[in-house]
């Protein structure tokens, strides 16, 4: 069985579109368990109704014409039950109904089963024989078994004919969605720009070219660059290879001539494709045909077919990354961003992002945030490659991705858009003044940052101090660790911007969802791994280097204080303070007037919530990171995005948690504030401030909408809101409540969809 699942998965995967997929499956599926019939419906969102679209035993003219809706027929009952159905007489069954075109008769028995993607039924497998006969249970297995592996392939090809305009029955289709994780809030309409990484021969989007002739004497520039690569390393090795072993570069450079490779690859570009994508197409065939060859020494040769093209797809990418031209305003698409992806678009053409993987709090969230751009994240249908040239609207309230606009969303999006900038004129009004309730209750709002640009962008929005610089982001943003002279410039910059308000600087917190080029961090559970203070107190050296830095930069400005991340206990809290008295005593010693910052720890592992009061006899301050706690607390990966729908820093018991740790913090007289993500929520920020939270920290584009919600609060309302929320079951009745209280302040859709 395994075999025959595999060998009709592999024809399938390597079909052109939907159509042929599912004629192979039906054809395949009908050999394999020896059927008179096999036949796969579909669920057109456009009819709801389940379309026959493939069959081998009914006839042909029903393909795309004969339907059922989800209540009709057996097909139906399979799509309602989302469970198999199998019977001996299918015609006595009181759901059973006769479709005349399809003239299925004379088959008796049915076993039909569901093809289910992410909880939804896509369609229905479906076959049947002549004589009445229970199919045994190997038979139902090997169904089920097919079903759930050819889902993703079929839910895969479906969007694909979505981004170009065509239903699975060829009906031409609007305003198709993909909808995965809010990003960052925002909408915009703008035109879609594939990425991906150096090259990845699987990740090439489908891009079309209007002067072939222009674009192949492009490719044959790379492929002649490649013959000499080869030929030169040739020669290199030429007194430590015998000549039969030479041969091999022979050969390669056979593959490469005009009558080969070179040849199929142009051939493609003829017909009107970049030269990446007729490269990569023509990869792939030859590697998928030889890997599936029974002979081992032809297998071996798909890994020199994958080599040679990854060198020509190399010097293809190369040259064109220097010509690079990225419209006036872009969409940044790829299945897995970078902030590097993010570093080589103009500041001023970037527009949105869009990614396939990751979270709404994933690293490249994080800057999208910072930055003020709408984003969507881990759209795990999206087939991005075929975005790449066409307009599509990003909703970064909802993480939803439309393509194929029709004017009517077009004209609705465009008016969100003009509303988001009206309000955001008159947020500027209130940046000077404090941020208080109706009744006086005052509350600091501080801000996340990491780049230069978002200090500008902070204080022209009223922030009141910087509670949390992420000093990770020049080290992503360099191919080497950055010299303490480096640093001391970079933290100078981001103290002196400031003073004389506070500046929070975080300690390196790499690891986890923030590994370093230069630097890899390989582990299987990262999130609880190496990380943050455990990569700092491992490396003595460059926790000391960066300390330095920043204490040399507070020279004569006294601003900062310096804040420790991922601590779980004592000893790390102890070591990593020791070290600092060290570098401000080597300092003191090189004759420099440094002022002892404050220190402080960021709570954000469960176990440290426990251990307050030992806290307040060695740290300032205590700053909470709601990411981060609140994934432990709830035990999910907020950067998967099969799992990160279910994750909330709205969950009862992470509120219960927050509002434990804002009491035991003041009963050990410190203070507390909040620097992750939740702070800058509107909604969650009200009850953040009834807990008696005294710093929201949060992204600069929050700063002035949280301010108003809150000026326009009673505190002691708020603290009744809290006090019904925290007797809530679950994170849907504490958004309802919260949610509830708040619409009554503010009648914006903007407001509405960016409360929680």
């Amino acid at each position: 069985m395994l075999e025959t699942l595999r060998s009709i998965i592999q024809e399938v995967n390597e079909a052109r579109d939907l159509t042929a997929s599912l004629e192979i499956i039906v054809r395949q599926i009908q050999r394999a368990m020896n059927v008179k019939v096999c036949s796969v419906y579909l669920l057109n969102h456009n009819l709801e109704r389940y379309v026959l679209m493939a069959t081998k035993g009914l006839h042909q003219d029903a393909v795309g014409k004969a339907s059922l809706a989800p209540d009709e027929g057996l097909v139906g009952l399979v799509a309602q039950r989302s469970e198999p159905v199998n019977l001996e007489h299918a015609s006595s069954h009181p759901r059973y109904l006769y479709i005349p075109e399809t003239h299925e008769e004379e088959f008796e028995s049915f076993l039909g089963v569901p093809i289910i993607h992410q909880r939804e039924v896509l369609g229905v497998l479906v076959v049947q024989q002549s004589e009445a006969r229970d199919f045994d249970a190997d038979e139902e297995a090997f169904l089920i078994t097919l079903s759930a592996q050819l889902a993703g392939i079929i839910a895969n090809e479906e969007a694909r004919d979505a981004i170009t305009g065509f239903s699975p029955t060829g009906l031409k289709t609007t305003d198709a969605f993909f909808d995965g994780l809010p990003g960052a809030p925002g909408v915009v309409i703008a035109e879609a720009v594939t990425v991906f990484p150096p090259a990845d021969l699987g990740a090439i989007p489908k891009r079309k070219i209007d002067d072939t002739k222009k674009e192949i004497e492009f490719f044959n520039d790379c492929l002649n660059a490649v013959r000499i690569d080869i030929s030169e390393l040739k020669m290199k090795v030429k007194g430590q290879l015998r000549p039969e072993e030479r041969e091999l570069f022979d050969a390669y450079l056979h593959m490469l001539s005009d009558n080969a490779l070179g040849a199929e690859v142009i051939a493609h570009i003829e017909q009107g494709n970049w030269a990446q994508g007729a490269l990569a197409r023509v990869a792939r065939g030859h590697i998928r045909n030889l890997e599936n060859m029974d002979d081992d020494y032809l297998k071996e040769r798909a890994t020199d077919i994958k080599d040679l093209c990854s060198r020509v797809l190399f010097y293809l990418q190369e040259k064109e990354k220097k010509n690079r031209q990225y419209p006036e305003r872009c969409i940044l698409v790829s299945e897995e961003l970078s902030a590097a992806m993010l570093a080589e678009v103009p500041k001023e053409s970037l527009v949105g992002i869009v990614s396939a993987k990751g979270s709404g709090h994933s690293h490249v969230a994080l800057l999208s945030r910072a930055m003020g751009i709408p984003a969507a994240m881990g759209i795990l249908d999206l087939p991005f490659s075929e975005l790449d040239g066409k307009e599509i609207i990003v909703d970064g309230y909802n993480g939803r991705v439309y393509s194929n606009p029709s004017d009517e969303l077009r004209e609705r999006y465009e008016e969100i858009v003009r509303e988001e900038e009206q309000l955001s004129e008159g947020l500027e009004s209130i940046k000077d003044l404090p941020c208080e309730t109706l009744d006086g209750h005052r509350v600091e709002l501080w801000v996340n940052t990491g780049l230069m640009t978002d200090v500008l962008r902070s204080l022209e929005r009223g922030a009141e101090g910087i509670g949390l610089f992420r000093t990770e982001v020049p080290f992503l943003l360099r191919d080497r660790f950055p010299t303490e002279r480096e640093q001391t410039e970079i933290y100078r910059q981001q103290l002196e911007a400031f003073e004389p308000k506070t500046v929070t600087m975080r300690t390196l917190d790499i690891g986890g969802d923030k590994p370093l080029p230069y630097f890899p961090i390989k582990e299987e559970n990262p999130f609880l791994g190496w990380r943050g203070i455990r990569v700092s107190m491992d490396h003595p050296e460059i926790f000391i280097a960066q300390i330095r830095a920043m204490m040399k930069a507070s020279v004569g400005l006294n601003n900062l204080q310096i804040l420790l991340p991922m601590i779980s206990n004592m000893s790390e809290v102890d070591y990593s303070t020791r070290l600092i008295k060290r570098a401000h005593q080597e300092l003191r010693e090189e004759g420099l007037d440094v002022v002892m910052p404050k220190v402080g720890v960021m709570m954000e592992i469960p176990a440290l919530m426990y251990q307050i009061k030992l806290l307040a006899s060695r740290v300032d301050f205590i700053s909470v990171g709601s990411n981060d706690l609140s994934q432990y607390l709830l035990a999910i990966d907020r950067n998967n995005p099969r799992v990160a729908g279910s994750y909330s820093t709205m969950h009862p018991s992470v509120l219960r948690a927050l509002e434990w740790i804002a009491r035991e913090v003041h009963e050990a007289d410190l203070r507390v504030s909040v620097c992750g993500e939740m702070a800058g929520n509107p909604g969650a920020a009200v009850l953040l401030m009834a807990m008696g939270y005294d710093v929201l920290s949060m992204n600069a584009t929050s700063l002035l909408k949280v301010k108003s919600v809150i000026r326009n609060v009673n505190y002691h309302q708020a603290r009744d809101l809290l006090e019904k929320v925290l007797m809530e079951e679950d994170t849907e009745a504490v958004k309802a409540a919260n949610l509830k209280k708040q619409l009554t302040i503010f009648s914006s859709s903007w407001f509405k969809e960016d409360i929680l």
